[in-house]
């Protein structure tokens, strides 16, 4: 995710953000005021953001002071300048009780405030790091607005005041919210960085002039909502007044591919990857401590294989066994001069790419646009966001929130970098839900009856797809390297590798899943009445959601010329077309999808789709039900929102 955030508490962590944050992630010098600590770290000083200012007598845009940071995060939650209230009040007359009460907003909290941390894709702050000056105008620009619109979004859809006994009530504050800007250019490496921090204040006023807190587990559940839709707004604007378009890259394997600006270099993006080098050799070794693990009895401690989720633990302790201690900060005149260098000497890309960056990509833009027709069929929109949250997420079970994130990773993978009509991801989210879904909700709260937390499955019943039965699991084998999966053949041993000793297992991605769950659902879903007569959108649809590299023409194959057998009665995709994404450069590369494997992923994902018709069948009798069921305690177990987890930004630092 390009977005990520953490929560702020008055006391020793707004005490960092006072002594670092806010001046570029330097070390701000003792009794140095902080405009004079900005201006020394060459990093320009904080913005007020958002709706809710106009309540509190400020402005957006006006500079961010000391004292008011001081009194909105550091004091609990008081008004910018109770400082000045406070002397008011005193100079009319009011008892100091009276007076500091004044510049109050409402309840004195610990939790004050959220830091989103707002970051382009690497392709993006590349062309801002190593192109002129109007390219780096016109990124900045398009950053600023996208933090402004996603801000927007979370004022009017995401934020809530909880109030009430226990928080039973929630309301949208209606005068917005307010929030404080801070811009960095690096990252703890020294390499270029792009990003902002928007440090977000949790208080709101409600409709009846009170002061309440925004619930921050409301934000944090839609932060990949925000990532996705800053991602698309950074590139929209970027790609229209540069003349660039975007391309999909896999960044790792078996995971969702990113959309980066086409034409940049994958080699310039290495240059910038040194933390990363860092973290996946560390990674190596925490793997190898983790399926190695023993109690006292001898016994393993945890699974011989390393699962997704105990991958992004390891992930986390990684980057902060590795995170190096922060540099002294530098103006932007200066860093990019010395950025520019340094990819010059030890990227590896030639000088004259590196100095013709912009021209570099607005060519490849140029083929890609006379190439790829930005087709956006929201019927088919829906069945690919439907099948791939359907999968991603366990048990098949999701929320509203799930669909519009993946609505807008969908929309920026087909648009290729074009602006999209406004309310479209909700479009696409709607069709979704009233074709493809099914409402299981069982709320025993009021929370449960809201929109936002309504809890969905899949309406599809796949039990008809293609069944493999598995071939019997073969005697070990000393030259063999065990499966990482039950029922997988094993896998041979590499050279000069002794007996027992392995690459450490890993539990299949479920992104993979989910490329063949839209693939096979799509392909259902076309012979129905309601796609029928439809193929030239079908045809369109496909063509823009595709990778560039699959549109090459194939070089071809002189010995088997006019003789690509059929796909099989028990296939349910077509071979040949497996056969050319297996040849080309794309994210579909990662996932190695041989024919055995298609049929395994086949059977996991008939088998999960079984089991949510199972409880659609279930639930299906009680959705016109006056009275709501209590939800079981299991099943409050599996629905329970996923607790904040530490922030860690790209470089592990922000």
């Amino acid at each position: 995710m390009t977005v990520d955030i953490r929560i702020i508490r008055a006391g020793q962590m707004y005490r960092y953000y006072l002594r670092e944050t806010v001046v570029g992630d330097g070390h701000r010098p003792a009794r140095t005021p902080l405009r004079a600590a900005q201006e020394q770290a060459g990093v320009p000083s904080g913005r007020w953001m958002g709706r809710g200012l106009a309540a509190l007598g400020l402005a957006p845009g006006e500079e961010v002071a000391e004292a008011q940071l001081r009194n909105l995060f550091g004091e609990r939650g008081r008004h910018p300048d109770a400082d000045r209230i406070k002397a008011d009040r005193l100079a009319q007359g009011d008892s100091l009780k009276k007076a500091f009460k004044a510049g109050g907003l409402g309840r004195r909290v610990m939790v004050t405030g959220v830091d989103f941390v707002f970051r382009p894709q690497p392709t993006i702050y590349l062309l801002w790091a190593l192109g002129d000056e109007e390219t780096r105008r016109v990124i900045e620009t398009a950053h600023e607005r996208a933090i402004e619109r996603v801000l927007e979004w979370i004022e009017d859809e995401v934020a809530v005041i909880r109030y009430g006994k226990d928080g039973i009530y929630r309301v949208r504050p209606p005068g917005g919210l307010v929030a404080a800007r801070f811009r960095h250019y690096e990252a703890r490496s020294g390499m270029p960085l792009l990003h902002d921090h928007l440090l977000l204040s949790v208080k709101g006023q409600r409709l009846d002039g009170k002061w309440g807190s925004i619930h921050t587990l409301a934000l944090h559940e839609n932060t990949v909502a925000a990532s996705a839709l800053y991602n698309e707004l950074v590139a929209a604007e970027v790609c229209e007044v540069l003349g660039l378009a975007t391309e999909p890259r896999t960044v790792t394997p078996g995971r969702r591919p990113v959309m980066e600006i086409a034409g940049v270099p994958h080699e310039l993006i290495r240059w910038t990857s040194r933390r990363s080098d860092q973290i996946a050799a560390c990674m190596e070794d925490l793997e190898h401590e983790y399926v190695t693990a023993v109690d006292d009895d001898g016994e393993l401690k945890f699974l011989p294989v390393v699962s997704e989720r105990a991958r992004a633990k390891l992930n986390q302790i990684a980057a902060r066994k590795t995170r190096p201690p922060k540099q002294k900060t530098q103006p932007l005149a200066q860093l990019r001069a010395w950025w520019k260098t340094s990819a010059i000497l030890t990227s590896g890309v030639a000088v004259d790419v590196i100095n013709s960056l912009l021209e570099h990509a607005r060519a490849a833009a140029a083929a890609i646009r006379a190439r790829v027709a930005a087709v956006v069929d929201i019927a088919l929109a829906a069945v690919d966001v439907a099948a791939t949250v359907f999968v991603m997420n366990d048990g098949g079970r999701f929320h509203r929130r799930h669909l519009l994130a993946e609505a807008r990773r969908h929309l920026a993978l087909v648009l290729r970098g074009r602006r999209r009509d406004p309310g479209l991801d909700d479009r696409i989210v709607a069709a979704a839900i009233s074709t493809h879904c099914l409402d299981i909700s069982e709320p025993t709260t009021v929370r449960g009856l809201e929109a936002g937390y309504r809890l969905y499955t899949a309406r599809w019943a796949l039990s008809d797809l293609p069944a493999r039965r598995r071939p019997p699991t073969p005697a070990p084998d000393p030259d063999r390297q065990p499966p990482a999966d039950p029922g997988e053949p094993a896998a041979p041993r590499h050279p000069g590798q002794d007996a027992g000793e392995w690459e450490i297992p890993r539990i299949p991605l479920q992104y993979e899943r989910a490329v063949l769950a839209s693939v096979v659902v799509r392909e259902k879903l076309r012979t129905t009445t309601a796609l029928r007569g439809r193929a030239y959108d079908v045809v369109a649809h496909q063509q823009a959601a595709m990778p560039e590299q699959l549109l090459a023409t194939l070089a071809a194959d002189s010995e088997n010329d006019d003789q690509e057998p059929e796909a099989g009665p028990r296939e349910a995709i077509d071979m040949t077309a497996l056969r050319a994404l297996r040849e080309s450069r794309t994210d579909v590369e990662a996932l190695d999808l041989t024919a055995d494997r298609l049929r395994h992923l086949q059977d996991a994902f008939a088998k999960a789709a079984d089991d949510s018709h199972t409880r659609a069948t279930r639930y299906a009798g009680h959705e016109d039900a006056d009275a709501a069921r209590p939800v079981r305690q299991d099943d409050q177990q599996a629905h329970r929102a996923q607790e904040p987890g530490p922030h860690r930004g790209r470089e592990a630092g922000h």
